[in-house]
C-alpha cells in the first residue's frame, strides 16, 4: 500500500484545527496560546541477506499547546483532536499554568513581528507518497545484493533500509498567525560487513555504510550505486592499524566534518549563550575561526532538507551567518533566548509538539572552498584522514574535544592504509582556527553539510612509540 498524499487541504484542515484550539484556549482563560498541529507517516523497510527483516508503515497526529496566563505557561500535548478532547486540554492547561512560575520572558512575540507571507520552497514531492512496501523492499533488496556482489570479501550484512517521512505541519497564535506547509524525504543506507583477518589470533569484524537521501524520488542516487559505495567504504578499513602517538595534520571527510558543524551550533545559539554553558560566550564579532571557514543556516533554500516558511515562534525564517570568514555572529536565537539576551530573534526557533520552543537551525551549512579533494590530499604530507568518530568528548564550557577516530593514514599526499583505535584532541578553539584547507565537494543530503577540510595539526593519540 502506498502512501496517503499530504496536500493542501490536509494543511487547511491541520490549521483549522490549531486555530480551533487557540479559540478555547482563550475560553478557557488564558491570555496568549499557541498551537502546534503535526500529521505525518512513515514507511520503513529494511532487508538483511536477502530476506525482509522489517516493513513498517505508521501514521500519526498530534497537537502540541502552549499557554500563558499571567506570565505563567504550560506545555502539554494531545493526539486526540475532537472538540471535546481539545476543551478538556486547554482547562487543564490554563490550570497548570496558574500552578507555575511566572517568567518574564515567556510572552509571545510582538504580532507586529510575525510572518504574512510565506514563500514557496518546493518542499514535497507526490512520487514519494506513491511508494509502496513492496517497491521499498525491491530498492533495499538490491542496494544490498549490489554490496555483497561488489567484492568477495563482503561475508555479512548488517542490512539495507529504504525509508520515507511525508508529514504536514500548522502553526497558529492567538497573536494572529495562522501557516502551514508540506514535507517529504525518503533515504537508503546499506551496511556491508567484512570479516578482518589481518591477525588471525585477533580476527575483527569492519562494517561501513553508505547513504543517499532526498526530498524527491528521482534525485536519490540509484540503490546499486549506495551499495557499490557502501562496500568500496567497507572493505577499505581492513586491515586497519594504530599509529604512533603524534602531532600531525587532520583531514575531516564530509560525513564527519558535519558533524563539527553541528558541533559549533551546540555552542553558537541564544540558549547556550543565556546558560553560559558555552566556550564561545563573548566572542561574538571576534575571530574564533579560520578565515577559510563561513557557515550559514538559511531555511530558505528549494528543496532542501531542513528549509521551512517561518519558525517555531511564527516569525519568517531568514539566512543567518554562524561564523562568517572566521567571526563569529550573532548567535541564532528564538524569541525567548533573544530576550533572555536583550536582543532580537532571528527567526531560528523550533519547537516539538510536546515542548517550549527553543534556538534550532534549518540547513545548517559550512561553505565550499575552491580546492578539489584530491589536491587537498597531495598537498597533506602527512595526517590523518577522518571518516568516522567515536564518543561524546566534548566540553562545550571549556571547549576541550577529544574522540575516537579511525580513517586513513596519510602520507606523501596519499591515503595510504586504514587507521582505526586512535584518539584525536585540541580545544575546539584551535581546531577551529587550525583549518588551513577547504575542499568544494560539498554537499546538501542533510539539513547539516559541510566539505572535506583540513586542520593544520591536532594530538593524535596512538601507540608509544
Amino acid at each position: 500500500m502506498s502512501g496517503v498524499q499530504v496536500t493542501e487541504q490536509t494543511i487547511r484542515e491541520l490549521e483549522n484545527v490549531a486555530q480551533l484550539a487557540v479559540e478555547l484556549a482563550k475560553k478557557a482563560g488564558a491570555d496568549d496560546a499557541e498551537v502546534v498541529v503535526r500529521d505525518g507517516s512513515e514507511l520503513t523497510a529494511k532487508i538483511r541477506l536477502g530476506e525482509p527483516e522489517l516493513v513498517q508503515e505508521a501514521g500519526s497526529r498530534a497537537l502540541g499547546l502552549r499557554v500563558i496566563k499571567g506570565g505563567r505557561r504550560a506545555v502539554t500535548y494531545t493526539s486526540d483532536l475532537r472538540r471535546e478532547a481539545l476543551e478538556a486540554l486547554c482547562t487543564e492547561s490554563v490550570a497548570l499554568a496558574e500552578l507555575a512560575e511566572p517568567d518574564e520572558f515567556s510572552m509571545p512575540p510582538d504580532p507586529s513581528l510575525l510572518a504574512k507571507t510565506f514563500p514557496e520552497l518546493d518542499l514535497y514531492d507526490p512520487k514519494v507518497a506513491e511508494v509502496d512496501a513492496a517497491w521499498a523492499l525491491r530498492q533495499a533488496i538490491a542496494g544490498e545484493a549490489a554490496a555483497r556482489k561488489h567484492d568477495a570479501r563482503v561475508t555479512n550484512s548488517e542490512g539495507a533500509t529504504w525509508s520515507r517521512v511525508l508529514g504536514a505541519s500548522a502553526f497558529a497564535t492567538s497573536g494572529g498567525f495562522s501557516g502551514g506547509y508540506r514535507g517529504s524525504y525518503a533515504s537508503l543506507v546499506v551496511e556491508p560487513l567484512c570479516d578482518d583477518m589481518t591477525d588471525p589470533k585477533n580476527p575483527k569484524k569492519r562494517n561501513g555504510y553508505w547513504w543517499t537521501a532526498s526530498r524527491f524520488l528521482d534525485k536519490l542516487e540509484a540503490a546499486e550505486a549506495v551499495g557499490i559505495e557502501a562496500t568500496r567504504r567497507t572493505v577499505a578499513t581492513l586491515g586497519s592499524r594504530k599509529v604512533e602517538t603524534q602531532e600531525c595534520a587532520i583531514v575531516f571527510d564530509p560525513e564527519v566534518a558535519r558533524s563539527i558543524v553541528g558541533t559549533i551550533f551546540s555552542v553558537a545559539n541564544g540558549s547556550a549563550f543565556w546558560r553560559k554553558s558555552s566556550y564561545l560566550v563573548g566572542k561574538e564579532g571576534e575571530l574564533v575561526a579560520s578565515a577559510l571557514m563561513t557557515i550559514i543556516d538559511d531555511p530558505l533554500i528549494p528543496r532542501a532538507p531542513g528549509s521551512r516558511p517561518f519558525d517555531g515562534d511564527g516569525l519568517p525564517t531568514r539566512k543567518n551567518f554562524v561564523i562568517n570568514k572566521g567571526v563569529l555572529s550573532p548567535v541564532l536565537c528564538d524569541v525567548y533566548s533573544a530576550r533572555k539576551l536583550g536582543r532580537e530573534s532571528t527567526g531560528s526557533s523550533g519547537r516539538g509538539v510536546g515542548g517550549n520552543p527553543g534556538p534550532t537551525t534549518s540547513n545548517l551549512i559550512m561553505q565550499a572552498g575552491t580546492m578539489k579533494r584530491d589536491e587537498l590530499l597531495r598537498s597533506t604530507g602527512k595526517g590523518l584522514y577522518v571518516t568516522s568518530l567515536m564518543g561524546f568528548g566534548f566540553n562545550p564550557v571549556t571547549g576541550d574535544f577529544s574522540r575516537g577516530a579511525q580513517g586513513f593514514w596519510i602520507e606523501g599526499g596519499e591515503l595510504t592504509y586504514p587507521v582505526s583505535e586512535v584518539t584525536i584532541a585540541a580545544n575546539f578553539d584551535q581546531i577551529l582556527k587550525r583549518i588551513d584547507a577547504v575542499a568544494d565537494d560539498l554537499e546538501l543530503r542533510s539539513s547539516t553539510a559541510a566539505p572535506t577540510f583540513r586542520v593544520s595539526h591536532m594530538t593524535l593519540a596512538g601507540t608509544s612509540r
